[in-house]
């Protein structure tokens, strides 16, 4: 092996080192993904393009560069997917890119204003309560941000400008009427600090159709945030804890349930995340049973009682409703029928798709923290393509997604033309619900 920077080789005996490999010389340097790479569309460069950035990290791992060299462009990946499908070779993109941010984690120096601002979203987004904490502060902080380090302030940029008030969980929910089945909810992180209404909602929809939820109280962050970032080792922590937790109910569950896309699509790799540990098989079981919150509620579609919403002008016989493909629920796990099938069986509903929908929001996890140039971009076109569907109501599945979406959204809003309303498919789903179970 030829030797890296410093002389110290890099160790490629990893437990996913087989995987890489294969998905490396899987790509056959097509260029297919180019037209689907978000970061290619702004950059227009061949190294911010999937199949450059497979080439650079073939490079780095057979120590031909440093990793140093390609970290820029690495880092510039939103890890979207969505070169995955639209890959004719069947690159598992996935299965390369985490692992390697993982492997190359040491060799990556970084300005101690990156490394402050990764620090302290590493201590506070996976921990609801510090999150609250710190968003508290965030709000008043807010305004001073002009005395604060400039790669602090897209942190406080996307706060609201208050936070809703918390809705604390109970581990068990049964479901209205006939029970048909037993779920799990992943309850996550910064979505009970930001919209604690989700949770809320996507209980009443479990309960509607016929599902006890359980909620473990022993859960943690799934991991997805450290895992995207190459903090193999933080993401493996919060994996064991979830599949401890996850396991310890004496009673059989059908599914795992999430309501956001990134933690869904998280989950779902717990076997890449540990593998080689004494949990790995335990971890690709327990990722099996992981399912979007959508794909369950369409499984169960025909015992939905459903009525046009009811916060919708009755003088408005159409609603319109556009609905935006978060990418780790359309590319990493496949879902993109599902909930549209269930949105159009509402009353009076017409469901648009979002133009550009294979271009990711620049959310994409920490992304929007990390390449705040770049997501402030993919944000505004997002927006632009929201504002041409005309559509006064936009609902995506995952918190990234509508975070993002609020906030551009919002600052392109005036008094005529004000902007669409941001929702959960959950969220508004429950508003169509003719009966909404209580809490």
């Amino acid at each position: 092996m030829i030797a890296m920077q410093h002389d110290i080789p890099l160790d490629r005996s990893g437990p996913n080192a087989d995987a890489m490999a294969e998905a490396v010389s899987t790509c056959i340097r097509c260029g297919f993904c180019l037209s689907a790479c978000p970061t290619y569309d702004v950059m227009q460069r061949e190294s911010d393009s999937p199949r450059g950035r497979i080439i650079l990290m073939k490079e780095v791992l057979e120590g031909a560069m440093p990793a140093d060299k390609a970290a820029p462009h690495l880092d510039a990946c939103l890890g979207c997917l969505a070169c995955e499908p639209a890959c004719p070779s069947g690159v598992s993109y996935r299965h390369l890119l985490s692992p390697y941010r993982s492997l190359v984690r040491d060799r990556v120096s970084a300005a101690w204003p990156q490394r402050l601002q990764r620090w302290l979203t590493a201590q506070t987004l996976p921990y609801p309560n510090r999150f609250r904490f710190a968003a508290r502060m965030g709000v008043i902080g807010k305004k001073f941000s002009a005395l604060l380090p400039s790669v602090l302030r897209p942190m406080l940029e996307l706060l609201p400008s208050s936070l809703p008030t918390a809705k604390p969980l109970q581990d068990h929910y049964a479901a209205s009427g006939e029970q048909v089945g037993r779920v799990a909810l992943l309850a996550g992180c910064a979505q009970q600090v930001l919209a604690p209404g989700i949770n809320v909602a996507t209980i009443a929809v479990l309960r509607h159709i016929g599902l006890e939820v359980v909620v473990p109280p022993e859960q943690s962050c799934c991991g997805a945030l450290a895992w995207h970032v190459g903090d193999g080792e933080r993401a493996a922590k919060f994996a064991r804890n979830n599949v401890r937790a996850f396991s310890s109910d004496q009673q059989p569950i059908d599914a795992i349930v999430t309501n956001a896309a990134g933690c869904g699509s998280g989950m779902q790799e717990y076997g890449m995340i540990l593998r080689g540990t004494d949990v790995e098989s335990q971890a690709k079981a327990l990722a099996a049973t992981v399912k979007d919150v959508s794909v369950v509620v369409c499984e169960h579609a025909d015992r939905l009682r459903l009525k046009r919403p009811s916060f919708v002008h009755e003088a408005e016989a159409i609603v319109r409703v556009a609905y935006h493909d978060a990418c780790h629920l359309a590319n990493a796990q496949g879902v993109r029928l599902q909930p549209r099938e269930v949105l159009c069986r509402i009353p009076d509903v017409e469901l648009v798709d979002v133009g550009e929908s294979h271009l990711c929001c620049g959310s994409a996890g920490t992304y929007n923290l990390d390449q705040p140039e770049t997501a402030d971009e993919l944000g505004r076109r997002k927006a632009k393509a929201v504002l041409a569907t005309g559509a006064p109501i936009v609902v995506s599945g995952n918190i990234g997604c509508l975070t993002q979406l609020q906030t551009h959204l919002n600052s392109m809003a005036t008094e005529a033309h004000p902007a669409p309303r941001v929702m959960h498919t959950m969220e508004f789903l429950n508003a169509c619900l003719v009966e909404s179970p209580s809490p």
